[in-house]
């Protein structure tokens, strides 16, 4: 699973779980950034008692932990050379040891990977082993980055605002038009993590039952934006012919993603001289 930063991809991970014959099993997450590779060794094949210093009991490392399960390795690419070799060997016979041990341990697990990096360049410049690409690789999904995908930010926002109303505990309608072009036209380089944190503060800010430009968060009140007197309704056709291009004119998916009814999305269409081939921008 590729993609940049906030894309979401430990959540496409969890949905390919949830939706698998292994979803009574367990998800067991590893961070392949967040330890050094000794200590990453350890975290996936667990070690015995003794086998390094602090070592003071056995202990089953996330392989083990995730039998009958899916592995999650997030951010593959930073595992180093020699782990890569370890993993590369359970992938192709499902069996390891445990760090300091001798005993071959079997695992029937699902593996998943995710990467932030383009992973064929890592393997050409050396730092990643192309045996071990090649296993990984057998189905891809990259996701793209928001900026990418502006269409589906009325729709994510929408999600946002009703998780965090229910946390705060708060009954915010919408969002103003002049704070969704705002959002419209940021780039977003966090993706949707960085939208979603945008949200919630300006959930938190609010007190009426709008989302208004001054509740955003200051990042983007600094963005210098113009408003000439045909922005929204041109932000508008510019919307709906996106989300009608991205579901390849499906007028019901189309209306699902823009959160219109279909009679409403036909109006606009009519209204704005849309047809099949006209493009977004």
């Amino acid at each position: 699973i590729a993609g940049e930063n906030g894309t979401g991809k430990e959540l496409v991970a969890r949905a390919i779980h949830q939706q698998s014959h292994r979803r009574e099993g367990p998800f067991i997450i590893a961070n392949c950034s967040a330890y050094s590779p000794t200590l990453l060794e350890s975290e996936l094949f667990g070690h015995e008692k003794g086998a390094f210093t602090g070592a003071i009991k056995t202990k089953k490392g996330r392989i083990e932990r995730a039998i009958g399960g899916t592995l999650f390795l997030d951010e593959i690419g930073n595992i180093a050379l020699a782990t890569q070799i370890l993993l590369l060997r359970f992938l192709q016979d499902h069996c390891f040891e445990r760090v300091g041990g001798e005993e071959t341990f079997e695992a029937d697990v699902r593996v998943l990977a995710a990467t932030n990096r383009d992973l064929y360049l890592e393997m050409e410049a050396g730092r990643f082993r192309d045996d071990l690409y090649y296993r990984l690789n057998v189905i891809s999904i990259v996701l793209p980055c928001l900026r990418e995908r502006k269409v589906d930010i009325p729709l994510l926002c929408k999600h946002f605002l009703k998780k965090y109303n229910l946390k705060e505990r708060k009954k915010i309608q919408s969002i103003s038009p002049e704070a969704m072009q705002i959002l419209m036209d940021y780039e977003w380089p966090g993706n949707i993590r960085q939208l979603e944190n945008s949200i919630s503060h300006s959930v938190i800010l609010a007190q009426d039952q709008i989302i208004e430009k001054n509740h955003l968060p200051y990042f983007l009140k600094q963005t210098k934006v113009d408003f000439p007197a045909t922005s929204l309704a041109e932000n508008e056709r510019r919307l709906i012919a996106g989300a009608l291009k991205t579901s390849n004119w499906n007028k019901h998916e189309a209306a699902r993603r823009l959160d219109i009814s279909r009679s409403t999305l036909y109006s606009k269409i009519r209204r704005y001289g849309l047809r099949k081939e006209t493009s977004c921008v």
